[in-house]
């Protein structure tokens, strides 16, 4: 079982920038794919970013390029997700995702992923 808690979420302004964080309860997550998904209103969870399981490779949702950034600290206990140039496309609840069997044909699925946190919502608004 692993829990994932995000955090870090608010609001910001447009072109603001804002950081995300996905703590694993006391463990490690080397050796998990991680990915960040968000979900807007009565829109699908759509994928964001993910980092494989190596942690070697980071993949990313094609408008967010650029100005997201994945990350984990040392020991994968928590995996970052920095967003830059914030626009009105970008609010969401934003749910990072675990999963050990993931493998990169499935990294943009939210259905690949084994364990998900509850979320942290992002509100982008002057």
């Amino acid at each position: 079982q692993v829990q994932l808690v995000e955090s870090g979420g608010g609001l910001v302004q447009p072109g603001g920038s804002l950081g995300v964080s996905c703590a694993a309860s006391g463990r490690s997550l080397s050796g998990y794919a991680v990915a960040w998904f968000r979900q807007a209103p009565g829109k699908d969870r759509e994928f964001v970013a993910a980092l494989s399981r190596s942690g070697g490779f980071t993949y990313y949702k094609d408008s967010v390029k650029g100005r997201f950034t994945i990350s984990n600290d040392n020991g994968k206990k928590t995996v970052y997700l920095q967003m830059n140039s914030l626009n009105p496309e970008d609010p969401a609840v934003y749910h990072c995702e675990a999963g050990r069997s993931v493998i990169k044909a499935s990294l943009r699925n939210p259905g690949a992923y084994d364990w998900w946190g509850q979320g942290t919502q992002v509100t982008v608004s002057s």
